[in-house]
């Protein structure tokens, strides 16, 4: 590690809880970082729901995590596409998180002639809104999607996610989109705005390789690798890039906070 981290960024599932049920040490480390005042983020892929909804499911799973304390895919778009267009427009496939985040950054939702097509998740993605969204990037509109998952979790077994969804888009269109969520490093980047942090200061817990860690290494952070999630000791093996640190749980993280 450097010297003591100033900031930190956490994913949500597999660090901090796992099928609505708090992961070990995450309570304690969350409580900790409040305690010393360390400002932080927990970030997650996941753009149906708003902050306040993601904060309300974890108090559910006994952790206390203020909505302004939430980063999602979601929100880490649309302040990328204020940025790239400001007061533009967007016809939009996705539910509250995603187009609550856009009207709060002064974005129009439109089918007629937008800006912009924008993907996100979505419980029952519908063939007419996915063959609109195809009409529309044909006729010039430009395709962006809050994250490249392609599948997700479900009671029931793995759901087709946004990365599904736009593979197919781009079969009909050749057109790819602009992922912006993990791991891309641009949503790290927007976060650390957020907080007002400097990368040189901030750690990054992830339980994924192929999206924490890698796009931690690319915004220039600190990354712990925790095994609660879906990455095993073997699997780490298998990349070409390490983690600054590999530990069990979030539990082994408190006492570095």
């Amino acid at each position: 590690m450097r010297s003591t981290p100033k900031c930190w960024l956490t994913d949500m599932d597999g660090v901090l809880v796992r099928e609505e049920h708090a992961l070990p040490g995450a309570a304690e480390f969350l409580q900790r970082l409040t305690e010393l005042e360390r400002p932080f983020l927990v970030l997650t892929n996941n753009s149906i729901f708003t902050p306040r909804d993601l904060a309300a499911r974890l108090s559910r799973s006994g952790l206390t995590v203020p909505e302004e304390s939430i980063w999602t895919s979601a929100l880490a778009t649309a302040t990328f596409l204020a940025d790239q267009l400001p007061g533009g427009s967007a016809y939009v496939i996705g539910e509250a998180g995603l187009t609550t985040a856009l009207h709060e950054s002064g974005y129009t939702l439109t089918d007629v002639d937008p800006d912009f097509v924008v993907l996100g998740e979505t419980r029952t993605y519908s063939f007419e809104a996915i063959t609109k969204a195809v009409r529309l990037i044909l006729g010039g509109a430009r395709f962006i999607a809050t994250n490249p998952d392609v599948s997700g979790p479900s009671a029931e077994g793995p759901l087709p996610a946004t990365g599904s969804v736009a593979a197919m888009i781009t079969k009909a269109t050749g057109r790819e989109p602009y992922f912006v969520g993990k791991p891309n490093p641009m949503m790290f980047r927007s976060a650390l705005n957020r907080i007002e942090a400097h990368s040189e200061s901030t750690v990054m817990v992830g339980d994924r390789m192929d999206t924490d860690v890698v796009a931690g290494i690319e915004a220039g952070l600190e990354t712990i690798l925790v095994l609660t999630g879906s990455t095993s000791v073997e699997d780490v093996e298998s990349y070409p890039f390490r983690p600054s640190r590999v530990l069990p749980s979030i539990a082994e993280a408190i006492e570095l906070v």
